[in-house]
């Protein structure tokens, strides 16, 4: 035995700090505010090993900056402050109850004046529909002429439909909300392994949606009344109270899947800088733990709206559907002004369909098989043993834990899903006897 240190007796030395105990990852633990770190005479904080529940068996070895308490701490929630535009809009139209405590954090109360809000709106709203519902009915019943007139007829009573998006919501509310508080606990523990604060810059896309969709959903829907029927403000006010409805949740889904992606670059990139520094393996299970809440937030985005989504998916189908059926019915005869109300619905509900599918498989690429990339280009050469470990135990995360975007088991949100509903041949009238030949779906949808 050699009296000596040698380059292996060093690099032994310096792994004998780190202490090889359990590395769990708890995702149900609620990280720690910042207000109770331990602060040392020295006026360095450093969090107690007790105190460190993210993770068990890794307390800090090292005064780290991502444990020191600041006084520049910025508490404020990012996410929630970023979508607030759009959860306002949607609480004003009586589709999400929510209610922001005095702590912070969002809450679901029925005995809170947002509930009593939203339910005498949706009384009234119903009230009103059911007046025009019938009046539509009567309509029906009494239709006589070309096979467009009926389209035309039974789609202003399909349109009535989104009127259910609002039950569907205040059940999936409660889910939403934990959604929201999940992302609270996601930021502080960001801030607390990176050192400073999540910055999503969304604030002002959020505007823009929660301005620019209810303005252009009033515009479509009075271009399809003054096209396809008699124009009637009584009539018109409750419709493009239901398109907003329909489109809002559209903005809503659109803000949830940027958030997850710009949330899963911004990690990336933090990951691949903290690499750059030699350091114990901790800092790469403390990023594990991170993606590993980020996947289950992205799950959690898809399950905790999965039946108001679901419905709205299969809504947005029966639109298509109908109103191409009405275009295609007319092309031997020539379009008419009414066919412009026919083409503005099916390229709307088109349109919300695939940035739906769209959004949800961008941020399921971007939260898992980006990352993954970012993984597999690591050096690991330079990379003491048990830093080598963490970082095969990261890769075996992204492909244990789905990160894909479901609705509650019923199917993945994604551009399979949009490529399945294109592809399905459901029309092919003939245009004198108006009798159709409908070829089958080439996929199940």
């Amino acid at each position: 035995m050699s009296l000596f240190f040698n380059a292996e007796t060093m690099r032994f030395e310096g792994t004998m700090h780190e202490p090889k105990r359990n590395r769990n990852v708890f995702l149900d633990v609620k990280p720690i505010p910042d207000e109770t770190a331990i602060v040392n005479p020295a006026g360095q904080g450093r969090r107690n090993a007790a105190l460190f529940n993210n993770r068990v068996g890794f307390p800090p070895v090292t005064p780290k900056e991502a444990f020191v308490t600041t006084a520049t701490t910025n508490q404020t929630n990012m996410v929630y402050e970023s979508s607030k535009p759009i959860y306002l809009v949607l609480r004003a139209i009586g589709v999400f109850p929510y209610t922001r405590l005095a702590s912070g954090e969002t809450a679901f109360i029925l005995a809170s004046p947002a509930m009593v809000y939203c339910v005498m709106f949706f009384l009234l709203l119903t009230v009103y529909i059911a007046f025009i519902l019938l009046n539509r009915i009567e309509i029906v019943r009494t239709l006589e002429g070309r096979f467009e007139e009926s389209v035309i007829a039974y789609l202003f009573i399909v349109n009535i439909l989104p009127i259910l998006i609002i039950p569907l919501m205040w059940y999936e509310t409660r889910k939403v909300v934990s959604v929201v508080n999940g992302w609270v606990d996601f930021e502080t523990v960001y801030r607390k392994t990176s050192g400073r604060a999540l910055e999503l810059k969304l604030r002002t896309k959020a505007q823009v949606v929660a301005i620019l969709l209810p303005i252009l959903c009033s515009l479509s829907v009075a271009i399809t009344h003054v096209t396809m029927v008699d124009f009637k403000l009584l009539q018109v006010i409750p419709y493009c109270v239901l398109d907003t409805i329909t489109y809002m949740m559209g903005g809503y889904w659109y803000l949830a899947c940027e958030t997850l992606s710009i949330t899963a670059k911004i990690l990336a990139e933090d990951f691949q800088r903290a690499l750059r520094h030699v350091g114990p393996a901790a800092k790469v299970s403390e990023y594990r733990s991170l993606w590993l809440r980020l996947s289950k937030l992205a799950r959690d985005t898809g399950f905790s709206t999965c039946y108001t989504f679901t419905f709205i998916c299969l809504y947005l189908f029966f639109i298509i559907t109908l109103s191409i059926y009405g275009l295609m019915s007319q092309i031997s005869d020539g379009f008419g002004v009414k066919d412009i109300g026919l083409a503005v619905t099916a390229f709307c509900s088109v349109g919300l369909l695939f940035y739906i599918c769209d959004e949800a498989h961008y941020a399921s690429f971007n939260v898992r098989t980006n990352f993954q990339k970012k993984l597999l280009m690591v050096e690991l050469s330079w990379m003491n043993t048990d830093a080598q470990t963490e970082i095969n135990m990261f890769l075996r995360a992204t492909e244990m834990n789905p990160s894909s975007i479901n609705l509650g088991g019923f199917f993945d949100v994604n551009r399979t899903l949009f490529k399945s509903v294109s592809r399905c041949r459901i029309w092919r009238p003939l245009a004198k006897s108006n009798t159709f030949t409908t070829s089958s779906c080439s996929q199940r949808w």
